[in-house]
């Protein structure tokens, strides 16, 4: 039986907003009193961008690549996490043909940030920008996002085999 030479994935990730860490989404500082907590630095937009991949390739999810009980691994730059993705995707013989992401946050507003992330990503997923399509909604102040007490991210991407 023959794999397919085209594939999906899907990503989410969610992190909670604290006091006392940087806002860090799409590899991109966003001014904000609060960021995002966890063992790396957060990333959401690019954990659930990664998973989205991983997730294609139908291999485990980033927390079996990149533990959090692994020190290494502590405050890690997300888009290494990234990177690693990217090159383990080259690897199995497949290349990332877009993505379509979504971030869900009360505040801040994100849209004045969209652009600088959609660069940077272009850069780390080794595509075009006019691959990358990523989008900002809030929660209409609904749970717990809607209350600011997290981030969270949709990604999916299309992968072919080269």
């Amino acid at each position: 039986m023959n794999s397919p030479t085209i594939r999906t994935g899907h990503g989410f990730d969610l992190h909670q907003l604290v006091e006392g860490r940087k806002l860090i989404l799409g590899g991109v500082e966003i001014p904000h009193p609060l960021g995002l907590l966890g063992h790396s630095d957060a990333d959401c937009l690019i954990h659930a961008l990664a998973d989205s991949i991983l997730g294609g390739l139908a291999l485990p999810d980033i927390g079996h690549h990149f533990p959090d009980n692994d020190p290494a691994n502590q405050n890690l730059d997300s888009s290494i996490i990234l990177q690693k993705v990217v090159s383990l995707c080259h690897e199995k013989g497949f290349y990332i043909g877009n993505v379509d992401l979504t971030l869900i946050a009360q505040r801040p507003k994100l849209a004045p940030h969209l652009a600088e992330m959609r660069k940077n990503l272009s850069r780390l997923l080794q595509i075009q920008e006019d691959c990358i399509g990523i989008k900002a909604t809030t929660h209409e102040g609904i749970g717990s996002l809607g209350r600011e007490e997290g981030i969270a991210a949709h990604a999916v991407c299309l992968l072919f085999k080269t």
